[in-house]
């Protein structure tokens, strides 16, 4: 996959399709942070946004939605500025992550200038971790606990568990450093656990070492021990005044 030509295909069939409804388009994530991002394990996630949103627009958009999805890359998010600022308190996680990770493939970037309210912050931090957990869970048991499919388990859920534990950071006050390794090693020191498991699956992840070099089963089981403990433990510390 060329990402590059990808890219510069979608910002041509979306202005054919709705031309300067089009206001922004905007690569997010891991995908646009260089030094994360993975070929084969990163998506492509792009934010449209629009003047105008309605059946019509929507219907002009389809076939380039169609198109993308069928490359093998997320649909995109479709959004008009105003939707977006209202929907922020709610999608909290998501908007700072955004912020902070985002390349602009055209119009201005109103990302910069954009406010996150965090009212809700720490309650999506909470649901988040819970809900991730659970999908694990229920990931493990349609599968047949083969390593392959362990190690695919959890390198599929290590770059939001990664999020994740940064806005765990952020829910508990304290500064989230960019680099996944270090806000996992900052949180570890914060709730007093091991990270090694969840190192040894990013190091699978990015290369640095292969599956046959871990022991996959103890591995898994003590990623999901580490993942459950944060979310039990998140649950406590936010439970409490702040």
């Amino acid at each position: 996959m060329n990402r590059e030509n990808d890219l510069r295909e979608l910002v041509e069939r979306l202005q054919q399709v709705v031309g300067a409804n089009l206001t922004a388009l905007v690569l997010y994530g891991s995908s646009a942070a260089d030094q994360e991002f993975r070929e084969e394990h990163s998506d492509l996630n792009v934010l449209c946004l629009l003047q105008r949103l309605d059946a019509g627009e929507l219907k002009k958009l389809q076939p380039v939605g169609l198109w993308w999805w069928r490359k093998g890359h997320p649909t995109p998010l479709v959004f008009t500025l105003p939707e977006l600022q209202e929907s922020a308190d709610v999608f909290a996680i998501e908007l700072l992550d955004m912020k902070q990770r985002h390349r602009m493939l055209l119009g201005d970037d109103f990302l910069l200038r954009f406010e996150v309210p965090m009212a809700l912050h720490r309650s999506q931090v909470e649901r988040e971790l819970r809900t991730n957990v659970i999908r694990l869970r229920q990931a493990f048991l349609r599968s047949r606990g083969r390593r392959p499919e362990l190690s695919e388990l959890m390198i599929a859920s290590a770059s939001t568990f990664a999020a994740l534990f940064r806005h765990a950071l952020i829910a508990l006050g304290e500064p989230a450093p960019e680099s996944r390794r270090e806000t996992l090693d900052r949180l570890a020191a914060k709730l007093r656990f091991d990270p090694g498991a969840i190192h040894a699956v990013l190091d699978i992840r990015d290369g640095k070492r292969q599956p046959g070099e871990v022991d996959i089963e103890q591995t898994f089981a003590s990623y999901l021990d580490i993942v459950s403990r944060v979310a039990e433990e998140m649950d406590r510390r936010l439970a409490a005044p702040a």
